[in-house]
This record gives C-alpha cells, sequence and structure tokens, in this order.
C-alpha cells in the first residue's frame, strides 16, 4: 500500500461478533468508610474483589445483555486481561454505538460497591473504528452512563492531558503497526517512558482511576456505514479552491455488470464445447507472450479470460498451469472445482514453478498440495537451497500444522543438515509474534519425529541426535555471554583478546573440549570437539565479533566468526542466492571460481559466518600497491600473464565477473575496498551485504560494481583479458537470466520475512529486481545492454572520489 492509497473495510461487510479485551486496573482504589467501625481501610485491607461490566448502548440506549468479566482480588494490582465477545456483530452497530464500562466491588454492599464508570465511543470523529488499546479515566462513585451524550466520558479532557497520554497515544499507534520499528530507538524511548510514567504518577498521586481496554485490529481501518444507503452526509462543497475529498463506497468493488458478462463468457455449460477449441496465430501469441511474464506480474480481466477459455488446449503444455491457476475465479465454487480437476491432470510442473504456488497469491489449501507434491521430486541437495525460504512460506499457510510444515519435517528427519537447519530457520522466526504458535508447532513437530528414529547401523538414535541439535543452542548462548564479557573490557582490541583467550582457558574450559562432540552449526555434518584459544582472535570493530578456531573430531580445524548485536539474516539471503547462482551457472558447466562462504543466522541479533583467510582489497592496495603485485608473491610466474600464473589470473578474472553479475542483479550497494576480499588463489568475493535490491548509502553508486583496481589487474580497458572477463559477465548474465523465474519466486516468499531491505517494500523490491533481469530482451540484446553497462561503470569517475574519502575515513576510524 502506497502513501496515496488509503484502503479500508466498511463495518457492515465484518459478520463478526464485536471483541474487546478488559486489561488492567491502574491508579490506586480510594479508602472506603466501614459503616459500623468508622474507619477508613485501603483496598489491600478489605481484600477487594472487583469485576467489570460491559453494557452495549446504541443511540443512547442498552443494546443485548450486559456482560461481565472474573472477579478479581489481587490487592494493589488488578489486571483481568479476559477476552469480551458481545452477542451484536460489528455489522449491526450504529453510528452512535458506545460501550460502557462499569467497575463494581463485591466485597462491599451493592450501594457501596460501586467505583467507578466511563464511556468510550466505538467509532471516532472520522467514522472510523477504535483499535489498539484505549486508556479510559474512571469517574469516581458514578456508573457508566450510555445515553447520547454521555455524562461518563472516558477521554481525558484535551486540558487535562498531560505528557503520558500523548506517549500513550503514540504507544497504541506503535502497536498497531502505523510507526515504523527501529528496535535499538525503541528500547531507548519505553526506558524514557516509563521514566515520564514513575514522575507523572508521583506528581498526581492516586487521585485518578484508568481502565485499559484492547480493541480488535483489522488488516486496514474499519470505516462505519450502515447497510443500505450511505447515510453520512459529506459536508456541502465551498466555493474556494479548496482540496476536497469524496468518499465513494464503492471504490474497489466489482462492476456488478461487467461480473456477470464474464460470467456468461466463462460459464462453464460450455466445458464440453470448450474441449475442442484451439487458439488461433493471433490468440497463441498473446498466450506465449503471457507465459513470458514474471511470476510477479498481475494478469488483465482480458489475458485471464483467454486462459480459461483455452484451458484444455493448454494442458499439455507444463508452463502453463501457474498462469491457469491465477485465472480461476477462486470465490466461485463450481469453477475452482473444474480448476483442480484439470490441475491433476495436467503436465507436471517443474520445482521452481512450484515454488511460485507456495506464494501469498495461492489460498486454496488444494493447490499449495499439490506444490508439495511437486517439491518432493527434488533431491535433499536441492532442497537445502529453498530451504530457507520454504520455512518463509509457512506464514501464507491456512493451518499451523500444514501439509508444507509436514512435509519439511518429514524430509529433515532423514537429513542431519536439513534438520539442523530447518531447526535453526524455525527457531529465528520465534521473536515473530504474529506467527510465533505456526513455526513453535513445526519445531514441535520436527522435535517428535526427531525423538521416534530408531537407532540405525553404526548410527546414534533420535534422541542422541536431536540433543546434538540441542547443543548448537547451548553453545551459541555461551558464545553470546563471551562477547558481552570481553565488551565490557576496557581499552584496546589486544586487551580484549587476552580476555578471550583468558576467559576460553579459565572460567569457561568447558569450552576448550566438548564432554561430548557437537555439530557445527555451520556445517552440521562436521563434528567440533572443542575451541582453541591460542588460534582465537577478536576482529577490531564496534561490535566486537569473535573469531574462533574449533577442533574438528577428524583432526583438522574449522574457522567461524561469531557476531552478536547485528542482524546478518540479509547476508544470510545473499549468501543464500550467492550459493544458488553459482549452482546454476554450474549446471550449464561455467564454474566462475566463487566463494558462497556460510552464514547462518541463529537470532534476530547474532549469527555466525565462515572464516575465510584472505585480505581485503583496501589492505592489498595499501601494501602491495596493486593486485597484480600481490598475486606475484603468492603465484609468480616469469612467463605467465603479467609475471603471474595463467591458473590464477584466469580464477581472479572469472571470480571478478561472477561477483560482477550477481551484485548488478541483487542491487548490492555500499561497495567499497574494505568489502572486497581476495583469496590467495585468487579468488575475489565480496562481504557485508547490508544493502540490497538497489539501496545504496552513496550518491550516484554505478550500476557494475567494477572498481579501477580490478581492471587494472587485468591489463586494462583494451586487454584481452578484460574482453575475456566481459564474454564471462555476458554468459553469465543470460545463464542467470533463464532462472530469473526461480530467483522471483524465492523473493517472493521472502516478500513476510522481517528482512529490513525487503520488509520496508516487498512489491517495490521484488520489481527493482525484475527490472534487472530485462526479461523484454533476447539473449544476444541482452548481450549488447550488459556490455554497455560494463563500459558506464568503468568510466564512472565518481564512485573513485567516493573511495578516497571512504578510505580517509576508515584510515581514521
Amino acid at each position: 500500500m502506497t502513501g496515496n492509497e488509503f484502503r479500508f473495510f466498511l463495518s457492515y461487510d465484518i459478520n463478526l461478533p464485536v471483541t474487546f479485551r478488559i486489561e488492567r486496573l491502574e491508579g490506586s482504589l480510594p479508602p472506603v468508610k466501614f459503616p459500623d467501625s468508622g474507619i477508613d481501610s485501603t483496598a489491600e485491607e478489605r481484600r477487594a474483589e472487583l469485576y467489570v461490566e460491559c453494557v452495549l448502548c446504541m443511540d443512547g440506549a442498552p443494546f443485548g445483555l450486559p456482560m461481565k468479566t472474573r472477579l478479581e482480588t489481587n490487592g494493589s494490582a488488578y489486571c483481568w486481561n479476559e477476552l469480551i465477545t458481545l452477542s451484536t456483530k460489528y455489522r449491526d452497530l450504529s453510528r452512535y454505538s458506545q460501550l460502557a464500562l462499569t467497575v463494581w466491588d463485591v466485597s462491599l454492599g451493592k450501594d457501596e460497591g460501586l467505583i467507578g464508570g466511563a464511556t468510550i465511543p466505538l467509532f471516532n470523529s472520522k467514522l472510523q473504528l477504535k483499535t489498539g488499546k484505549q486508556k479510559l479515566r474512571l469517574w469516581l462513585g458514578k456508573e457508566a452512563d450510555g445515553s447520547f451524550p454521555t455524562t461518563t466520558p472516558g477521554k481525558v479532557p484535551r486540558h487535562e492531558r498531560g505528557e503520558l497520554e500523548r506517549l500513550e497515544k503514540l504507544l497504541n499507534k506503535y502497536e498497531r503497526g502505523q510507526i515504523q520499528r527501529v528496535d535499538w530507538l525503541d528500547r531507548l524511548t519505553f526506558k524514557a517512558m516509563e521514566k515520564i510514567k514513575d514522575r507523572e504518577s508521583s506528581k498526581t498521586g492516586s487521585s485518578h482511576l484508568y481502565l485499559v481496554v484492547d480493541f480488535c485490529s483489522f488488516e486496514h481501518r474499519v470505516v462505519f456505514q450502515e447497510s443500505g444507503a450511505n447515510f453520512v452526509f459529506p459536508s456541502p462543497i465551498s466555493s474556494t479552491n479548496e482540496l476536497v475529498i469524496v468518499w465513494d463506497p464503492e471504490v474497489g468493488k466489482i462492476n456488478p455488470s461487467e461480473h456477470k458478462q464474464l460470467k456468461l463468457a466463462r460459464s462453464l455449460t460450455r466445458g464440453i464445447i470448450d474441449k475442442d477449441l484451439k487458439p488461433s496465430s493471433n490468440e497463441r501469441k498473446s498466450i506465449q507472450r503471457i507465459l513470458k511474464y514474471p511470476p510477479t506480474r498481475s494478469l488483465s480481466g482480458d489475458e485471464r479470460q483467454l486462459l480459461w477459455k483455452f484451458r484444455f488446449s493448454l494442458m499439455t503444455e507444463k508452463r502453463t498451469l501457474t498462469k491457469f491457476l491465477r485465472c480461476v475465479e477462486w470465490s466461485d465454487v463450481q469453477e475452482a472445482k473444474q480448476a483442480l480437476e484439470l490441475m491433476g491432470k495436467w503436465e507436471t510442473i517443474d520445482v521452481s514453478d512450484a515454488l511460485e504456488l507456495l506464494s501469498p497469491l495461492f489460498e486454496s489449501e488444494e493447490v499449495r498440495a499439490y506444490a508439495v507434491s511437486v517439491l518432493e521430486r527434488a533431491d535433499d541437495e536441492e532442497l537445502q537451497c529453498y530451504l530457507l525460504q520454504l520455512v518463509q512460506a509457512l506464514r501464507f499457510e491456512r493451518t499451523d500444522k500444514s501439509r508444507l510444515s509436514q512435509f519439511l519435517v518429514q524430509r529433515s528427519v532423514n537429513n542431519i543438515e536439513l534438520a539442523s537447519f530447518l531447526r535453526w530457520y524455525v527457531a529465528v522466526e520465534f521473536h515473530d509474534h504474529a506467527y510465533t504458535k505456526r513455526f513453535y508447532c513445526t519445531h514441535e513437530l520436527l522435535e517428535e519425529n526427531m525423538m521416534k528414529l530408531p537407532a540405525g547401523p553404526d548410527e546414534e538414535d533420535g534422541f542422541k541426535f536431536w540433543q546434538s541439535l540441542v547443543r548448537q543452542t547451548e553453545l551459541t548462548a555461551q558464545l553470546c555471554s563471551i562477547t558481552r564479557d570481553v565488551r565490557n573490557v576496557r581499552g584496546n582490541t589486544q586487551k580484549k583478546i587476552e580476555k578471550l583467550r583468558q576467559l576460553l582457558s579459565g572460567l569457561l574450559s568447558e569450552l576448550t573440549y566438548f564432554e561430548e562432540p557437537i555439530r557445527s552449526p555451520l556445517a552440521p555434518s562436521v563434528l567440533i570437539t572443542g575451541i582453541v584459544p591460542s588460534e582465537s582472535s577478536i576482529f577490531k570493530s564496534a561490535l566486537h565479533p569473535l573469531r574462533l578456531t574449533f577442533r574438528t573430531q577428524t583432526g583438522g580445524t574449522s574457522k567461524i566468526i561469531f557476531k552478536k548485536g547485528d542482524d546478518i539474516r540479509q547476508d544470510q539471503l545473499v549468501v543464500q542466492m550467492v550459493s544458488l547462482m553459482d549452482r546454476l551457472l554450474k549446471l550449464e558447466n561455467l564454474d566462475l571460481h566463487l566463494t558462497p562462504y556460510k552464514v547462518l543466522a541463529t537470532g534476530q541479533d547474532e549469527g555466525m559466518l565462515e572464516f575465510i583467510p584472505s585480505r581485503s582489497l583496501a589492505q592489498i592496495l595499501s601494501e602491495h600497491r596493486s593486485i597484480t603485485s600481490y598475486l606475484q608473491k603468492f603465484h609468480p610466474d616469469d612467463h605467465g600473464p603479467f609475471g603471474i600464473t595463467a591458473t590464477c589470473l584466469e580464477t581472479f578474472i572469472k571470480s571478478c565477473a561472477g561477483y560482477s553479475v550477481i551484485t548488478y542483479i541483487l542491487g548490492i550497494g555500499d561497495r567499497h575496498l574494505d568489502n572486497l576480499l581476495l583469496r590467495d588463489d585468487g579468488r575475489l568475493f565480496h562481504v557485508d551485504f547490508g544493502f540490497i535490491l538497489g539501496r545504496d548509502p552513496k550518491p550516484f553508486p554505478p550500476p557494475m560494481k567494477l572498481c579501477k583496481e580490478m581492471v587494472e589487474a587485468m591489463g586494462g580497458a583494451e586487454s584481452q583479458y578484460y574482453t575475456r572477463f566481459k564474454s564471462y559477465c555476458c554468459e553469465a548474465y543470460n545463464i542467470l537470466r533463464k532462472s530469473s523465474n526461480l530467483i522471483l519466486n524465492l523473493f517472493h516468499l521472502m516478500a513476510g520475512s522481517n528482512i529490513p531491505d525487503i520488509a520496508s517494500d516487498p512489491e517495490k523490491g521484488i520489481l527493482k529486481l525484475q527490472e534487472k533481469f530485462r526479461l523484454d530482451l533476447d539473449d544476444e540484446a541482452a548481450i549488447h545492454f550488459f556490455q554497455d553497462l560494463i563500459n558506464e561503470s568503468v568510466s564512472a569517475l565518481f564512485p573513485q572520489m567516493v573511495e578516497t574519502i571512504h578510505r580517509w575515513a576508515q584510515y581514521w576510524r
């Protein structure tokens, strides 16, 4: 939804009962005087028993039976947190519907038992249904009055509102998702709010009582309208040149005449005739054009009609099924039934197309189950390439224990790598409150099935397998604790490194040699037996990431980087895409020597990365002046090109080509010489993917992330090696364009994730990705387009100046 759109529901369309939650009472109860003794008594002394009576009033009169909460006897803190569901539905509400809430104390007599009441209208002045938490001030000693206008309004008068009321109003907007969430800033804000709350409470004392009520929220705003005619009269239009907003309740609704014509055209009674229909030459061209549409593009009414008309003749072409299912009117029971029958007879689609059927566009459980049945044909290696997105697709399922969830668990039980990654991918999503239960169900299902596994020959049973995965979590918790301890050490990086090694050798010596081997979270097939303190270190960075060397059971070592305080889920996604694209290129016999190092987010702000021995281009250029001089040091050859072995130079050229294409397609931003790394064998690779899908903090970024030092290492823009580099780029670009549907489908499944550059605007991000493939061009035109991109990027002088500025900034850091 863009900023220029206002989407809403009409109240008379919502056939659900009015529901709200009575949360708590804030403030101290007034003391009461017992008639026998004449002594004042506080609520704690008399053990007050409170309940809230809720009455719905319409147009000033009670409507329906009153509802009551349970009794609450919690001394000074009264918290019912009880859901109240009225018999009245939202569609039956009138414009002047109000909720009258009265708090009673049953520990006293009927006359003395009245604590106070407050009334709140259900619609605001803009005719929008109130949602979220509402804090109502009680009128002490008065029963809530449901008349219109009421004498017991719960809204605090404007002249009496303080800073606390203003903040609570903003907090209500925050909880409804109308204010962007920034974790670190939110934590500071909430702490400040607590201080303000304490300060305000000390000022006002206990003179007021407040009742907190939480109203239901909907996907869009709910605007009042009675069934039938619209009784809301617009204000008269003035003669001045003012902008007048006219509310049209029919915007977005189906045109009845068009809908009728469409139904007649798609009449199911014509099914027998349709089976024999064949598209004409022009219709065939139109169908072929539709089939070339990316999965993110929606079909027009005429295009949907065309595919439905020739559905029987298209059943032999597997590529047409996903397009056909998008043209079905699923609200029509008969049409949906016929579509599902045809789906079962259709030529079986590819796994990459099945991913599209798991996107939020398809709600039918039968269609999603069909997609899962196609996924069952994929081997474990291919399934692991898509596992991250398949876990995200659980958000779009209709139930918590869906067919997709069961399929992922069944496949993971027999493959320890799949099981480990599935467990981590699911566990990281626990913090998403809207789907916590769903992801927890999958986690529970995996645990149950793993525990049932019998012990095979020379293998552990399911219980021991599961325990080995649980120990991964225990290990990451200990690494988080170490990171906190190291950060608290005052002094330079060297002192922090000493503290790290001291901890590993002393208090946390159990991490040096594990009691039992633990499966590495990054590579579950590798068993690690402990950390080598002398080979572990800390990076010079604001977050002080740990660089740890683990012993493996086979006698080798495994080096990882552990980060705490940084969300690396975006890096995890990008590296997964690099790994997938590397696989697609190798399937076409093009190995560009990429370095898809392993990345695993183990929490919302923590994770592990594989450590690849390498040096940044900034470091290489400062010490060796050029990339060529650096490579000559490791691979000298007097007879080779530029004094380097031909193999090493070829590796460098290919890796440069691979990452140039991939960073262009994924829109990787913020490239500089510190996040371009070079291995001793000549492999260049990128790290740190904080900006993707076209976002870049630098002004005027070049379309291709190719620096002049890389071109110079190839012999300059006129050399044969630079020409070979451009040839590899164009070949890789065309190979990846063939798999554009797969890549777009995977990103579409990530639309509901909390990855920053996707969550901010999923539709826009996926459209940017789609544009990069230039699907309107054939292979030859795409080659010319990409060559022009390379030439434009190499001739861009402005980024060189930015690079210099950044290098200065790094020097003084």
